[in-house]
């Protein structure tokens, strides 16, 4: 079992918020890979995004890939599996945790053991990501941004998902989507590229989709979605009582699909829309109607006057 030392460093103790058995060697230098070669690839995009090496098919195939993976996050992994905001008819449950795993941020079971783990212990000891962990001075807080950002998930420490997640693991639907995990990876690298190639008819037309649609959509999805444990936790407006840092970025808004309304995510976390006030867009709460209207979606937690006025500062 892993175990930690006490404060005073004697008797080790049992740590039933981690797994017993870590991240491999394996697992971790995969991480650096998919961390890495899509970041340079984001870097590369500006000087390439000149030249002949985008087209509207690579716009059209990456732009469809960011929006389903990263629906797939913010209204299936967070707001439905995760904090139950909604209830899904059997389709919509996996298609929602199959479009969460395209993003290849983790799996839909360890996904939710991590952010349920998060919010149990937000910015304080135990946080499996706070920026606030070495301290609050600016050198420790440039040292936490970069934890909470990236740098957490280089540990070999994985969040028990019994203990966490257990209703995934016993939903047999859930388990299979967890356990095909890397071949959704497969799929999420090599469909753009396919899609491009038979768009185009030209090994061009492939290769360039690959790396718009696979590479940098990645990367671009993982740093914003980073962004909401790094950057609104630090930065930003507070409009609701927390008991952490969580705060409103509103240039994220529209890339994290209404995620970076962040304050009151904290302060009422099974609620369906997270920015509930004037002018704040929430493409995801759209989303979520739009299943509700469907009849995809029911029992729906939206915002009330007398819910929000609750919790309201001021």
């Amino acid at each position: 079992m892993t175990v930690a030392m006490d404060r005073e460093g004697s008797a080790p103790q049992p740590r039933p918020e981690i797994e017993p058995e870590p991240k491999s060697n394996f697992e971790r230098v995969l991480l650096v890979v998919f961390v890495v070669v899509p970041f340079a690839a984001l870097l590369a995009a500006i000087p390439m995004a000149w030249g002949s090496f985008l087209g509207w098919s690579d716009v059209i195939i990456g732009g469809i890939f960011y929006i389903v993976s990263g629906l797939g996050v913010t209204v299936g992994f967070h707001r439905y599996f995760t904090h139950g905001s909604f209830k899904a008819n059997r389709p919509l449950k996996i298609v929602l945790a199959i479009a969460g795993s395209l993003s290849l941020e983790m799996s839909v079971i360890d996904w939710v053991a991590t952010h349920r783990r998060h919010h149990k212990y937000s910015d304080k000891e135990g946080d499996p990501h706070s920026p606030w962990r070495f301290g609050n001075d600016w050198k420790a807080l440039t040292k936490g941004l970069f934890f909470a950002h990236v740098g957490w998930l280089f540990s070999s420490e994985r969040t028990n998902r019994t203990r966490y997640a257990r209703d995934l693991v016993n939903d047999p639907d859930i388990a299979k989507i967890h356990k095909a995990f890397p071949r959704l990876v497969a799929v999420s690298l090599i469909a753009p590229a396919v899609l491009g190639g038979l768009f185009t008819l030209s090994w061009q037309g492939a290769l360039t989709a690959f790396f718009w649609g696979s590479l940098v959509r990645i990367a671009l999805l993982h740093h914003v979605t980073w962004s909401i444990n790094s950057v609104c936790h630090v930065f930003g407006d507070e409009a609701f009582e927390v008991r952490d840092k969580s705060r409103n970025v509103w240039w994220l808004a529209i890339p994290s699909f209404g995620e970076s309304w962040h304050n009151l995510h904290h302060s009422d976390p099974t609620c369906a829309r997270h920015g509930a006030l004037k002018g704040q867009i929430d493409p995801s709460a759209r989303v979520i109607r739009w299943f509700e209207q469907a009849g995809w979606a029911t029992d729906v937690r939206w915002p009330t006057p007398e819910r929000l006025a609750a919790k309201r500062i001021g």
